[in-house]
């Protein structure tokens, strides 16, 4: 190797010390094939998170769009009736084998197991100023939200919901939204509502 190579090939590697960055970019730029080309550059955006938890929802699950169709008037005359309802899941997936066990928040018991995870999952959302046991809508009156588990127990908005165990691999969860009347004067046309979720593990 001739001096005048050696010589610029120092100028390369001598500012990369304890500068890593720089030295990826100043290598970049000096390698061949890597001049920037105008109009024919992007960014990628990468995020995710680092969880130490027994199950990973699936990303299918973290944002869903429920469609409860349309409603007829008639299943909804006098407050407290309840139109068909439609159900939604959450579906986890690389659950380990591991013990669990989390405070049920209304019956003050523990529930655990030695062998499967346990989860509650808390819905966030508004609820409705006529009955706050229900989601409130947006677009229509005299009609809130119902939210059940799998077993028709109401969802308490804001609230733990009941520890439910999940199987060790892949398993899904289930709760029902139904449109329920309130008191309030009902009137028609589209409606939507927001509902956040957040998981929880001991």
């Amino acid at each position: 190797m001739s001096d005048s190579a050696v010589r610029h090939r120092e100028r390369l590697v001598m500012p990369c010390r304890g500068r890593v960055l720089g030295c990826l970019l100043l290598a970049l730029q000096a390698a061949p094939g890597y001049a920037e080309i105008e109009g024919m550059s992007g960014v990628l955006l990468v995020s995710g998170a680092l969880t130490n938890s027994p199950c990973v929802l699936d990303m299918t699950s973290a944002d869903q769009a429920i469609d409860l169709g349309s409603v007829p008037r008639n299943q909804l005359l006098q407050p407290g009736d309840e139109a068909s309802p439609v159900a939604f899941q959450l579906r986890f997936v690389d659950c380990r084998r591991a013990s669990g066990s989390l405070l049920n928040e209304r019956t003050g018991n523990l529930v655990w197991s030695a062998y499967q995870p346990v989860v509650s999952v808390a819905f966030l959302g508004q609820a409705d100023p006529d009955d706050p046991r229900l989601l409130k809508v947006r677009g229509v009156t005299g009609m809130g939200l119902r939210l059940t588990d799998a077993l028709g127990r109401d969802v308490r908005l804001g609230a733990r919901g009941e520890p439910l165990f999940l199987d060790r691999g892949s398993d899904t969860l289930t709760w029902q939204v139904r449109p329920t009347r309130t008191r309030a004067a009902l009137t028609s046309g589209a409606f939507r509502a927001t509902l956040d979720f957040r998981l929880v593990y001991e």
